[in-house]
Parts: structure tokens; sequence; C-alpha cells
């Protein structure tokens, strides 16, 4: 029992040092989240978007997904759990019920190369980027 705690405070001390690690903004991936938003308004956070609007989907590399609709809107999703772990190499895996994707729904990351489960992501709120109309 004696030699427990001593494992316990380690495991303690290296998770709290990755979530200190998770905290930092992957500063390439907010780098090219940027160009790809310029000239875009940020709108109001919304907590789900329709599937039948949507046309692709794009991963900005340990920073968020990037949505595109069928209009002129890009809704860009901070997942609140994993992050860090988005690659653009990452194929998508998203179970829905209904015709919504949510905030509180979990994704997926399947390894492209190896088509194995390699991590997954809770999403948080989506927030809509529009361009001005000219």
């Amino acid at each position: 029992m004696r030699h427990a705690l001593p494992i316990m405070l380690a495991a303690a001390l290296i998770a709290g040092g990755a979530s200190a690690r998770s905290a930092q903004p992957n500063i390439k991936g907010e780098a090219e989240l940027a160009k790809l938003l310029d000239g875009r308004v940020a709108g109001k956070p919304v907590n789900c978007i329709s599937t039948t609007n949507s046309q692709s989907s794009r991963i900005i590399d340990g920073t968020a997904v990037v949505y595109q609709s069928t209009g002129r809107t890009l809704y860009v999703n901070r997942p609140r759990i994993g992050a860090d772990s988005l690659r653009n190499d990452d194929i998508l895996v998203t179970k829905i019920w209904g015709s919504q994707l949510c905030s509180l729904d979990q994704v997926r990351l399947v390894d492209r190369t190896s088509r194995f489960p390699r991590s997954f992501v809770g999403l948080g709120e989506f927030v809509p980027y529009t361009k001005p109309k000219s």
C-alpha cells in the first residue's frame, strides 16, 4: 500500500502535464484556420448543424473541424475533448442520430492508411463564419 501512493502521484503529474500541453494552441493549425476564415465574419455559435446542408468537412491539425454548408457559411467546431489529436489525414467517422450533428456528439478518428481507429473528439459549439455580401 505504501507504494501505491507514489505511483498515483506520478500518474497525476503525468496526466497534468499532458493536459497542460493540450491547453496550448497549435500555432500551425491556428494559422491555417485564420487563412481559411480570412474575410469571413463570425456569427452566434449554435449547438447543432444540419447534415443535409453540409457538403464537406475538413480537419485543421490539432485545432478544429470545419464543416462547409451548401451556402456561403463555414461552421468551425473546436472540440471540447481531443482537439490536440486531430490530424488532417484522419477520416472522421460520425454516428448521427437524426438529421443534425450536435455539440454533444462524438466523432471517431480513423487512420487513413491503416484504417484503424486512432482517437476521438467530443464536439463543441459550431461557430458560423460567412462572407459578407459584396
